[in-house]
C-alpha cells in the first residue's frame, strides 16, 4: 500500500543539487509582525525529482535547468532528487519543494491530495504516452518468434512496434519464483501497470515471482543484465540509459512485452505560488524545451523532448489502474 503519512524530504537518503533547507523561504509579513492575509511569493524555489535513473546522473544533468530557471524567475531555483517518488509528492504538500518533475500518478496524487495545479505534460519523440516494459535476459522462454532488432535493441513478440499492449500473453511465464526486479509500488511503468497485467494473466504476485526491488529504472535493467534478475519492468526504453556503460545491452536484454498504455509525466506546481508565478514558470519551462538547447538537457535528464500544456483528465487511467492495486 502507498502510505498518505508525510514523507521526510531532507536527510541522508535525499540526494542535493546543491545544500538547501527544504522549508524554503517564509512569505513576507507585515511590518507590524504580523502574517499579511496574502501571502508573498516565496523568494527562493525548490524543484523536486523524482530518481528514475541513478541519482548521482540526475544530479549532474540537472543543474542547466534549475540554472535556467533562476534567470528566468529571477529567483534561486535548486534541485534536489527524492528518496522515492512518494516523497517528492509529499515534500510539495508539505511545502518542501513548490515545483515537481512527476510521472502521471504522482501527478495525480499531488493534484487530488494537495491542490498542487498540473501544469505541463511531457512529448517523447511526438508521444504524450508511453507502454511499460518486459524484459528478460531469457528469450529462449519468453520470446514466441525470433527477436528482431530496431535502433540496435532486440525485441519480440511484436514489441517492436514500440506501442503497447504487446506480448502480454507471453508475460504468463513469469511464475515459479521467477526473480522479477522491479521499482516500487508508486512507479507506473517499474510496477502498477506490469504487477497489473501479471494479475489480469492469472499470476499470483504475492506468491508466483520473487521480486527484487530496485530504486530507478536503469537498475532494473542493470539487474537483468547482470543476470541478478530473469526478468525486469521499466518505462520505455530504459535500455538507453545505460548503453554508454552497457554498449551490448540491447543484445543482452531482450523486450518481449509492452503494457498498457501510460499518460507521460509532467510538472506540478504548489497551490501557494501565485497564479501570475506559475504562469511564468509555466511558460519558462515549455518556452525552454521549445529550444534546441532545452530540447537537449530535458532528454539528458528525463528523455524529454518537448513539454505541452497538460490533460489533468488524462492521468485518471492511471489512477484508475492504481486503485485496482489497493495503492490510492
Amino acid at each position: 500500500m502507498i502510505s498518505r503519512k508525510r514523507l521526510t524530504f531532507a536527510g541522508a537518503a535525499t540526494v542535493a543539487l546543491a545544500t538547501v533547507a527544504l522549508t524554503g523561504c517564509s512569505a513576507s509579513g507585515s511590518t507590524d509582525g504580523s502574517t499579511d492575509a496574502a501571502q508573498a511569493d516565496p523568494t527562493s524555489l525548490t524543484l523536486a525529482l523524482v530518481p528514475s535513473q541513478d541519482q548521482g546522473a540526475l544530479v549532474d544533468t540537472a543543474k542547466p535547468l534549475t540554472d535556467m530557471l533562476t534567470k528566468a524567475l529571477g529567483i534561486p531555483v535548486t534541485g534536489v532528487v527524492s528518496k522515492d517518488y512518494q516523497a517528492a509528492v509529499e515534500a510539495m504538500g508539505a511545502g518542501q519543494a513548490q515545483i515537481g518533475f512527476l510521472p502521471s500518478l504522482q501527478l495525480w496524487q499531488a493534484s487530488d491530495m494537495y491542490g498542487a495545479s498540473v501544469v505541463l505534460q511531457t512529448e517523447r519523440n511526438g508521444n504524450i504516452t508511453y507502454p511499460a516494459q518486459f524484459m528478460t535476459n531469457n528469450p529462449d522462454k519468453y520470446c514466441d518468434d525470433k527477436p528482431v532488432e530496431r535502433d540496435g535493441k532486440l525485441f519480440c513478440n511484436g514489441a517492436d512496434a514500440l506501442k503497447g499492449p504487446a506480448g502480454l500473453d507471453s508475460i504468463s511465464k513469469i511464475k515459479d519464483g521467477v526473480k522479477v526486479a522491479m521499482l516500487g509500488p508508486g512507479s507506473p511503468a517499474g510496477y502498477i501497470y506490469p504487477v497489473l497485467a501479471l494479475q489480469e494473466a492469472g499470476i499470483d504476485t504475492d506468491n508466483d515471482i520473487s521480486a527484487l526491488p530496485v530504486t530507478a529504472n536503469d537498475a532494473s535493467v542493470l539487474a537483468v543484465y547482470n543476470g541478478d534478475a530473469e526478468v525486469g519492468f521499466s518505462f520505455w526504453d530504459a535500455r538507453d540509459i545505460v548503453k554508454s556503460d552497457k554498449p551490448d545491452v540491447g543484445q543482452k536484454v531482450v523486450v518481449f512485452a509492452l503494457s498498457d498504455e501510460i499518460p507521460n509525466d509532467g510538472v506540478a506546481l504548489t497551490k501557494d505560488l501565485s497564479p501570475a508565478l506559475q504562469d511564468k514558470i509555466t511558460k519558462a519551462l515549455e518556452d525552454y524545451s521549445n529550444t534546441p538547447e532545452g530540447s537537449k538537457e530535458l532528454t539528458a535528464i528525463y528523455s524529454i523532448t518537448k513539454l505541452a500544456p497538460a490533460d489533468p483528465g488524462s492521468l485518471d487511467v492511471v489512477a484508475r489502474a492504481a486503485d485496482k492495486l489497493g495503492l490510492k
